[in-house]
């Protein structure tokens, strides 16, 4: 027997379980591929389970930290250990309320996108009584990757474009309350292999460079974001590094020479790399049909707790490990039990035979599984969580949605 058909026999399905020692094993292996000095952001959008983003922390030193961009967020790292001024608080949309909870909570840092948000959080700044610093988000050029998906080049809501900088940094000083402190980049997500990130990595690091000097910005951090890999849903481990830091090394020391004593100091940010190969979803089989010669595998769960943000055409379809079936028979669709066509996990795919009663296992699905889902709809309870380490179960928890009654919390007109 399985650990995961011990645990959904313990808990029942549909089930997550999250591998603790996975998660700290691959947070320790990015800081050993990254240079000396070169500090980390787990981005907490990933998977912000409490035990998932606690066990990211590594020992003393070894300089973790969390990217955020909600309350929420901000709560689960707090939870996990995290102080306010551990946090990078990111996002295009940051609400006034939001902003001064999270400098009462000791946040100081902030990714900023536009003019405004650059003034919404100097507004914060000044009502709370606490300066902070922003770094700014730049829309950079195409980069040279040729693998993963792109997140800059284009018409964004993030960033800054970097053809207008010029003419608003003048503007971005005057804002009173927030000074800029740096820059952060993040043109890629999800590399695929070692070239194209380091390709991007280098042109980042040089229009960074270039930015700083020829907009006089003193360039205290510089976030140069990620681009980490892991697989989603499908068999296989998280990719390694081996000539990351070299490579590294190589671009910062030409176009930042001071930054080995920390002028700058240089960060980058990752989420499905450190906690998408900690998890898997175990879910039952409920029922078996044909359907004008199409096998269906019907299961207890589906978009509602995984996969939601497919539609987006971002996350592949899963592969399954049958527990207790033998191999793959033919070709069937793995689908969930809501009542829309678009409940589907994986569209004729390989499968074992299944019947009803046993379980299957989508293998990594540690990031962008849960909360990445359509959890409220058709109000179908969320899977239990099941955090282990070492073996021993950390912690079984479940998440639940209900309604509440906030007329005496939320002012007139909304949050602001």
């Amino acid at each position: 027997m399985t650990r995961e058909q011990d645990l959904a026999e313990r808990f029942g399905t549909p089930l997550y379980v999250y591998d603790l020692d996975e998660v700290a094993a691959a947070t320790a292996g990015l800081l050993d591929a990254l240079p000396e000095g070169v500090e980390l952001f787990y981005a907490l959008k990933a998977n912000p389970h409490p035990d998932v983003v606690r066990a990211t922390r590594p020992a003393p030193g070894r300089r973790c930290r969390a990217e955020i961009s909600s309350a929420g967020e901000l709560a689960a790292a707090l939870d996990a250990g995290f102080t306010g001024a551990d946090c990078l608080y990111t996002g295009p949309g940051k609400t006034m309320a939001e902003l001064r909870l999270a400098i009462a909570a000791g946040v100081r840092l902030f990714s900023t996108d536009s003019v405004d948000d650059v003034r919404n959080v100097g507004a914060a700044a000044r009502a709370e009584g606490a300066p902070v610093r922003c770094l700014l988000r730049v829309n950079g050029a195409p980069g040279g990757a040729t693998t993963g998906i792109r997140m800059t080049g284009t018409p964004s809501q993030f960033g800054f474009d970097a053809e207008t900088l010029p003419d608003l940094m003048p503007e971005l000083r005057r804002v009173d309350g927030v000074e800029p402190a740096g820059l952060h980049f993040f043109p890629l997500s999800n590399a695929r292999d070692e070239d194209s990130l380091i390709a991007e990595f280098r042109q980042t690091v040089e229009t960074a460079a270039a930015l700083g000097r020829d907009l006089g910005l003193p360039l205290d951090l510089l976030d140069i974001g990620g681009g980490f890999a892991a697989p989603y849903a499908v068999p296989g481990e998280r990719p390694r590094y081996p000539n990351l830091r070299r490579e590294l090394e190589a671009a910062l020391d030409p176009h930042l020479p001071g930054w080995r004593a920390g002028r700058p100091r240089v960060a980058c940010e990752s989420g499905r790399h450190l906690v998408g190969t900690a998890g898997a979803l175990v879910a039952g089989v409920t029922g078996v049909k044909s359907s004008r010669g199409r096998r269906y595998v019907i299961l207890d769960v589906g978009i509602n707790a995984f996969g939601g943000m497919s539609g987006l055409g971002r996350l592949l379809p899963v592969a399954v490990r049958p527990d207790g079936a033998g191999p793959a028979t033919g070709r069937g669709s793995l689908v969930g039990p809501l009542c829309t066509p678009g409940d589907v996990l994986g569209r004729e795919i390989e499968l074992p035979d299944l019947a009803p009663g046993d379980t299957v296992v989508i293998p990594n699905a540690g990031a962008y599984g849960l909360t990445a889902s359509l959890l409220a709809f058709l109000g179908r309870p969320a899977p239990v969580e099941v955090a282990v380490r070492g073996g021993r179960v950390v912690s079984v928890t479940r998440l639940e949605h209900r309604r509440a009654d906030v007329r005496d919390a939320v002012p007139a007109g909304g949050p602001r």
